[in-house]
């Protein structure tokens, strides 16, 4: 592996935690497709781990929910014929997906009003428009 996977500032996934697994590629391929098994599965135990600030926990295990089985996330990858670049893959959509998950939540969105001079140009020129479109009709044209 190329280093630890930082998750957001000085957290980062720790190697003992992860549990890889490997298997063979679904799809075509040639001999040795047959006999190498370069499809990756990344388990991580987000419900035991300790690496992880209480807060960020937490924000995850709700935020993952649906993904969680019995508290673990997993991420495959199969899309390079390479075991150890789907390795490399694997771990990094991981470390993001821990990131997005563990992210603070948005600040809230300030209530703001349309200023008045606003509303009232827009009517004016609204207004303007039609009289535009009124001065078009056949009315006086005789």
């Amino acid at each position: 592996m190329s280093g630890p996977h930082v998750i957001r500032g000085s957290v980062s996934l720790p190697e003992a935690e992860l549990m890889w697994r490997f298997s063979r590629s679904s799809g075509p391929g040639g001999q040795h497709v047959n006999t190498s098994d370069s499809k990756v599965e990344l388990s991580f135990d987000l419900a035991k781990t300790e690496a992880l600030p209480e807060v960020w926990k937490q924000r995850a295990l709700e935020r993952l929910a649906g993904r969680l089985v019995d508290g673990v996330v997993t991420v495959r990858s199969s899309e390079h014929r390479s075991q150890w670049r789907n390795r490399e893959s694997a771990a990094v959509r991981l470390a993001a997906l821990l990131a997005e998950a563990t992210a603070p939540p948005p600040k809230p969105r300030r209530k703001t009003r349309i200023p008045r001079g606003i509303n009232e140009r827009r009517l004016r020129e609204k207004k303007q428009r039609s009289e535009t479109k009124r001065g078009r009709s056949e009315r006086g044209w005789s």
